[in-house]
């Protein structure tokens, strides 16, 4: 691979990364052709990018990114590295592995979850897979924000209302108990 070809790919890593705040570090290493195309179909089919690198273009990318992914770069670029990509999601490509893996067999583990970054945050290694699965992400966030500010007045209309068939029943006891 030339110098040019080396610029090219670490450039176009580097617009990925900044259109991608979600992405998750794998290794995959040991499997066959047909289990890594059966991982990136699923990848697609959920709706993110898995892809191959090469650790010392994925550690040069990430040196022309803002912030520090030192820590990141010098715990999980070793070995086999394969990104997965996601632009919207915090907690999908964690779903996504845990999802790959069980549909494998329990003892499966792999790929394994070498690290990510979220947005600004970084988490390294396989104890973090479960709680990020468990994230929300920022539209679950927001609908639970909405429901919670809609409750107040939901329940404010749903008072009136069961007070104004109340008073109906009220007025229409009094009239009939005035006709007798």
């Amino acid at each position: 691979m030339t110098r040019e070809e080396k610029k090219e790919i670490i450039d176009g890593l580097t617009e990925k990364f900044k259109e991608h705040p979600f992405f998750y570090i794998t290794d995959a290493s040991g499997f066959d052709v047909a289990t890594v195309n059966a991982f990136r179909r699923m990848c697609f089919e959920k709706g993110v990018e898995y892809k191959v690198y090469k650790n010392t273009l994925i550690k040069k990318a990430l040196e022309n990114l803002d912030g520090d992914y030192s820590k990141l770069s010098d715990k999980a670029l070793k070995g086999f590295s394969g990104i997965i990509f996601s632009k919207e999601t915090n907690n999908l490509p964690a779903k996504v592995l845990l999802d790959f893996r069980k549909k494998r067999g329990k003892k499966e583990t792999r790929p394994v979850f070498k690290g990510a970054a979220i947005e600004a945050d970084i988490f390294i290694g396989e104890q973090n897979l479960e709680m990020l699965s468990s994230l929300k992400s920022k539209e679950e966030l927001l609908a639970d924000l909405i429901g919670l500010l809609q409750s107040p007045a939901m329940n404010l209309l749903s008072a009136l209302q069961s007070g104004q068939n109340n008073l109906t029943g009220v007025l229409k006891a009094l009239e009939e108990r005035g006709d007798n």
